[in-house]
């Protein structure tokens, strides 16, 4: 039987907006407009929760936005600044997930099935990814956790600003059913229209029409509708990139003194990793050791090899980066090991040189 899926969406809250307010505090608490000016014909790309009050949204003519708020301070967007927050964020993503799909520059799914840490509990991975956002960016984002995507993005929705919402296996019909079909993912206002002329105003309104007729209705869309209304979302959370390391760390109940100890330690840590990088077909050349001391210190030692890297090369390798610490002197606190420099899988590989030849010359 497979695994239950575990899916987090994380979405930063009013993004442009908040990474604006966080770098000028006098735009503080005050209706915020990212975008054009009110005279002109641009758009709101983004509004803060101050400005959300008086019905503004984004997409809105700024002129609107103007009318309905002539108080609000109206700035430019700033993308490298954006992009900047949403390189960091993503870093996040990936030392929790073995595989991020980013929907934009403030959102993403994350597939956190195999991921070990918080004995697995995607729940409270979501909670940590929440507090390490919190930490490196001094912003705050909602997170949907539950076993598909359509599930985890509506649930990201539930609860904002700054929360978290979770739909159980045991709930996510039930939930579906009582939902109301303009909160569905992927019915719009138009599509939402007609589903109201045909008496469909809920899940469980959905549920009542057939694959056929749904499929006649909506064409190729009414299997995702059929699907939908059942809680039923196959789709997998597909990477966009390769993911650059990855790796396990420990903290102990008491300080470690003994290098043979902490050699031990990191020998079970890189155990787990190759399990890890079995299952995504990943091979690695460099392997990282990180230590923190019991002062709270912490420095990183690697090697780089010219060849793959197997798990038995690392009882040689271990002892020679711990050599370069000061663990021999220092009392050790956690420890962690990661692996990276890795090579494309063979079917990748492929895949990249026919991708050149095909683009060659455009």
């Amino acid at each position: 039987m497979a695994k239950q899926r575990k899916i987090i969406h994380v979405d930063m809250d009013a993004f442009f907006a908040s990474v604006e307010q966080r770098d000028h505090p006098e735009y503080r608490g005050k209706p915020l407009i990212v975008g054009g000016q009110p005279n002109s014909r641009g758009v709101v790309a983004a509004c803060s929760y101050e400005a959300r009050v008086f019905g503004i949204h984004s997409a809105m003519p700024c002129s609107r936005a103007y009318r309905l708020c002539p108080h609000a301070l109206f700035v430019p967007p700033r993308f490298e600044a954006y992009r900047d927050v949403s390189e960091q964020i993503r870093e996040i993503f990936w030392h929790y997930a073995s595989e991020v799909e980013p929907l934009s520059l403030d959102e993403a799914y994350l597939d956190v099935t195999f991921t070990e840490a918080y004995k697995g509990s995607a729940t409270l991975i979501a909670q940590a990814i929440k507090r390490d956002i919190l930490t490196k960016t001094n912003l705050t984002a909602s997170a949907g956790v539950s076993y598909n995507k359509f599930l985890a993005k509506i649930a990201s929705d539930m609860d904002k600003p700054n929360g978290l919402f979770l739909i159980t296996p045991d709930h996510g019909e039930a939930f579906v059913a009582d939902l109301a079909i303009g909160k569905f993912h992927g019915i719009g206002p138009a599509t939402e229209a007609k589903m109201n002329h045909l008496g469909i105003r809920t899940g469980k309104d959905l549920r009542q029409k057939s694959l056929a007729e749904l499929t006649e209705r909506f064409g190729k869309a009414g299997q995702y509708y059929f699907n939908i209304a059942r809680a039923i979302d196959e789709r997998p959370v597909r990477s966009q990139r390769i993911r650059k390391s990855l790796g396990k760390e420990t903290t102990f109940a008491e300080d470690i003194h003994s290098i043979p100890e902490l050699t031990a330690k990191l020998l079970d840590l890189g155990e787990r990793v190759f399990e890890s990088l079995n299952k995504q077909n990943l091979k690695a050349r460099t392997v990282t050791v990180k230590v923190k001391y019991a002062d709270f210190q912490q420095v990183t030692r690697a090697h780089s090899a010219d060849h793959i890297i197997a798990l038995a090369d690392l009882r040689q390798i271990i002892p020679l980066l711990l050599e370069k610490t000061e663990a021999k002197t220092k009392s050790v606190r956690l420890v962690g090991l990661s692996m990276s420099g890795f090579d494309l899988p063979l079917i990748d590989k492929v895949q990249a040189q026919l991708d050149l030849a095909l683009n060659d010359g455009f």
